[in-house]
């Protein structure tokens, strides 16, 4: 049995602990919805854990993401004496090799079979038959798209569809929506999650065809990637069969 005690500040590997590493967690954020029943003390959000709190419960190891945490926090948690992991994840082949690092520094003894399924599937995935341009909201009021460097948008190159905002200097730069508009972008892809796009709650605001896609299998780095290109896929053909 697992002895480590570990508090994960990464909704997505919080996922990955609890499925490999039974047990293990004693803190998560309120925003870990994975895997269902995870009993576990809520130590706030992503960008506003309650520090103390996670002090208090003593544990072995912290679980957090250089994009999801802030590094006042981590710096804290750290001058309190805690070892923090901190993870960089912005390509699934990147995904897979911090996974295993992640889930060794929580004790785990050996390599999980869901991690080496998810690294086959997409290891063994064909280059697409075809590839379309993109803008990929991930909020609105402002609006906010994928740009550079991303885990999300690796994961869309990989399926065939290539961010218009590939290149831009930031990694999630605000574009005002007429922008969007007149980017030249085939299609637009909507995310659920974080913001919560949805069929009548974002295509609306673009006159090209919009995939409304699960933003759990286009975010999440953990065992959700086995799933992924199966449910992105299936979002993303039904509106290239309209182009």
């Amino acid at each position: 049995m697992n002895s480590v005690r570990i508090v994960s500040l990464v909704p997505s590997l919080t996922e990955a602990v609890a499925v490999t590493l039974p047990g293990a967690l004693v803190g998560v954020t309120d925003w870990c919805t994975q895997p269902d029943g995870l009993d576990a003390v809520r130590l706030g959000g992503t960008k506003n854990p309650d520090v103390p709190r996670i002090i208090a419960l003593g544990p072995d190891l912290v679980v957090t993401n250089e994009e999801e945490n802030r590094a006042r926090d981590i710096a804290d948690l750290r001058a309190a004496g805690i070892e923090v992991v901190v993870t960089e994840i912005r390509s699934v082949q990147q995904a897979f090799r911090e996974l295993d690092r992640v889930l060794r520094a929580c004790g785990g003894d050996r390599r999980p079979g869901w991690l080496d399924l998810a690294e086959s599937v997409w290891s063994g995935m064909p280059e697409p038959w075809e590839r379309v341009t993109a803008v990929i909201p991930v909020w609105r009021r402002p609006w906010m798209v994928l740009g550079r460097d991303t885990f999300a948008g690796d994961v869309l190159a990989r399926l065939g569809v290539d961010n218009v905002y590939a290149d831009h200097p930031d990694r999630y730069p605000h574009v005002p929506l007429e922008e969007l508009r007149d980017s030249g972008a085939e299609i637009v892809v909507l995310p659920d999650e974080p913001y919560p796009f949805g069929t009548d709650d974002g295509p609306e605001s673009f006159t090209m065809p919009a995939a409304c896609v699960s933003g759990r299998h286009l975010t999440w780095y953990g065992p959700s990637m086995a799933q992924a290109p199966g449910m992105i896929g299936a979002s993303l053909r039904g509106v290239l069969r309209a182009l």
